[in-house]
């Protein structure tokens, strides 16, 4: 059987960082079996979804590498909606019910009162013909329930969470169909995994008792079920369950100069037993992935790791997989010299800044400016070979009698108007004789 994963978005806003995970644990499954990764844009809410919404989320798979191999969009697939609806209409299995919000509120609170679980008490089912024909005729337009199958229990092995088992009898009909004729999600969405040929659902454990439910449906359309992983939730550095990761979307680490590498490789390793690497290649991650590492406690994510991921990946980044975003006449020499040094791509402008000029020249006391004084005198009069850095040392140690710090650092705050950065070695010949006679002049 050929493995067929589906990320299933709502265009109603942007993805969030919950979201991309979850996707990049379809792609990373489906690349390791060999199978295809689906694209479905769940759009059934007309008046929430949005093109544009659907653009972006086709951009930032795009921008994370995860491009899919298929794209389906339930709007387009109203029509097999319909059958299957009035299959199971015809079978028993999908009923109307009539109760009003407030109806059914006031019933759950009734229940909730008497230490009862709220769940429907399908009065809908008792209804005669006439009496939803006198519902009808008073214009009350009917919601349509899935009926659940009491006889036995719901039991599948999750391949994360492992056996589970739900008591039908104490959940509620599923609704699956508003009053004005939309569609809610369950029922679309099995009817969809069934026509898609999806063979694993790998979704959050948000979604594990709606995995109960739609297990229910696909046998009442008669069809085997998909394998379902539902993975352990995001939590914030904090520890707990936090709304701001429901805020954090591709432009939000984009514009902190995050590489969609450096999130790849922390969205597929937390949650796991395997240790978060910075990995620019996605190949060991798709190697490595298996629902078996997964743990069962909330997975943490931490953007000051993160951010660590990222400098790490960055130091392993080729001059031609930036050199759109590095500024203008910077060579791979400069990016070669300047990358130990950053932990984001767009901080190169800085250091190209110190290589080309013009800096802040540091005040001096009269004793370092006779040094650098010695300095000049010492470049005007060198060979500028390859290695300027350890020319200009070596003669200054043995003029001098300088060693360590005092050699090297007001050297470096003359060339550069900072104490710390790349190797100067590797700078000097960048910033270049001319400028460096006028720096430490």
């Amino acid at each position: 059987m050929t493995t067929v994963t589906r990320f299933a978005p709502s265009p109603t806003g942007m993805l969030h960082v919950g979201n991309i995970r979850a996707a990049l644990h379809n792609w990373l499954f489906a690349r390791k079996s060999g199978g295809r990764f689906v694209l479905r844009i769940d759009d059934t809410d007309a008046e929430r979804s949005e093109e544009r919404f659907v653009d972006a989320i086709r951009a930032d798979l795009d921008w994370l590498g995860l491009t899919p191999d298929a794209e389906a969009r339930q709007s387009d697939r109203f029509a097999l909606y319909e059958a299957r609806f009035a299959d199971l209409v015809a079978a028993g299995r999908i009923y109307p019910a009539y109760e009003s919000a407030d109806e059914l509120a006031l019933k759950r609170k009734v229940q909730l009162g008497r230490g009862l679980p709220p769940v429907y008490d399908r009065a809908a089912l008792a209804l005669s013909d006439s009496a939803r024909a006198a519902l009808e005729a008073d214009g009350v337009r009917p919601h349509w329930r899935f009926r659940l199958d009491h006889d036995a229990p719901i039991e599948w092995t999750d391949l994360v969470r492992g056996p589970q088992r739900f008591d039908p009898a104490t959940m509620s009909d599923p609704v699956v169909r508003r009053a004005d004729g939309s569609w809610l999600y369950m029922l679309p969405s099995a009817i969809d995994d069934i026509d898609l040929a999806i063979s694993h659902v790998v979704r959050g454990e948000d979604h594990v008792s709606n995995t109960a439910l739609q297990l229910q449906m696909f046998a009442a359309m008669g069809a085997p079920p998909p394998a379902f992983a539902h993975a352990a939730l995001l939590t914030g550095s904090e520890g707990k369950l936090s709304k701001r990761l429901g805020s954090l979307g591709v432009e939000h680490f984009r514009a902190a100069g995050i590489e969609p590498q450096a999130l790849r490789a922390v969205l597929a390793r937390i949650g796991t037993s395997d240790p978060v690497e910075p990995l620019v290649d996605a190949a060991p991650l798709i190697a490595s992935f298996d629902f078996a590492r997964f743990g069962r406690a909330p997975a943490r994510f931490d953007e000051a790791e993160l951010a660590q991921v990222n400098a790490r990946i960055v130091h392993q980044l080729d001059y031609d997989a930036v050199k759109e975003r590095l500024p203008s006449g910077m060579s791979e020499a400069e990016w070669r010299a300047v990358r130990p040094n950053l932990t984001v791509v767009p901080d190169a402008a800085n250091w190209w800044q110190v290589i080309e000029g013009p800096i802040e020249p540091p005040a001096v006391d009269a004793d370092v400016r006779a040094y650098l004084d010695r300095a000049r005198g010492v470049v005007a009069d060198m060979i500028w070979s390859d290695d300027p850095w350890h020319a200009l040392t070596a003669a200054l140690k043995a003029e001098t009698g300088r060693t360590g710090k005092a050699l090297f650092l007001p050297l470096r705050r003359a060339l550069t108007g900072r104490d710390h950065g790349p190797d100067m070695a590797a700078l000097l010949p960048l910033i270049g004789r001319d400028r460096a006679l006028q720096r430490l002049g």
